[in-house]
């Protein structure tokens, strides 16, 4: 019996999603990250098995076919999926898993495994998000608008998650990030799958 719970967290780019889960996962004991497979070719320093599972595009859509993702989606011609077997292996060893995507394939991951809970990251304002994006110093005006756009596009779909964590104080925003993971675990139902023996020589 799987003692972990499956978190999907999604937000729109520049809301600052991935800083988050990084400082989480260093304050939160118990939760990894789901490592997802893609056919596109490594990065510069991204290590296979540790970034991504990077495969080819004949063994991914062969998964796809057989039902091996919780979720896939073909981004700019390459494949993005979360293997079902890597996560619930992960859960099954008592860890919650934490899985990044966007709201689309956090539709496709419900529908497969119910009991996963959502977690939907926000700006504070669209003033705010514009600001992060130009941040970044990276891209011209003309990506900004389009990323942007795609962004607004996307927060409409806030209300569809678990809960709704708006991140406006960075450290503020990690504590409850980190508290709906603590809170999740004290439920009675997890209790008894994560205490079970002390549960029952009380009883």
């Amino acid at each position: 019996m799987s003692t972990g719970t499956l978190y999907i967290i999604s937000a729109p780019s520049g809301a600052g999603k991935t800083s988050l889960i990084t400082k989480l996962l260093e304050t939160l004991d118990g939760a990894e990250m789901a490592v997802s497979h893609t056919t596109r070719k490594a990065r510069e320093g991204e290590v296979n098995g540790k970034h991504y599972h990077f495969i080819d595009a004949d063994t991914f859509l062969n998964g796809v076919h057989n039902g091996e993702f919780l979720e896939h989606a073909n981004v700019f011609g390459n494949h993005y999926g979360t293997a079902k077997k890597s996560v619930e292996d992960i859960l099954n060893k008592g860890v919650d898993v934490i899985l990044e995507i966007d709201w689309q394939g956090a539709q496709q991951v419900r529908d497969l495994m119910p009991d996963s809970l959502s977690i939907f990251i926000l700006p504070p304002s669209k003033e705010e998000l514009e600001k992060r994006l130009r941040g970044r110093g990276t891209d011209s005006d003309e990506v900004i608008s389009k990323r942007l756009g795609q962004s607004v596009d996307d927060i409409q779909h806030y209300s569809e998650f678990d809960y709704v964590v708006i991140n406006d104080d960075f450290n503020d925003s990690v504590d409850t990030l980190k508290s709906i993971f603590v809170a999740n675990r004290a439920r009675c139902e997890q209790q008894q799958k994560i205490n079970a023996k002390i549960l029952k020589g009380l009883s």
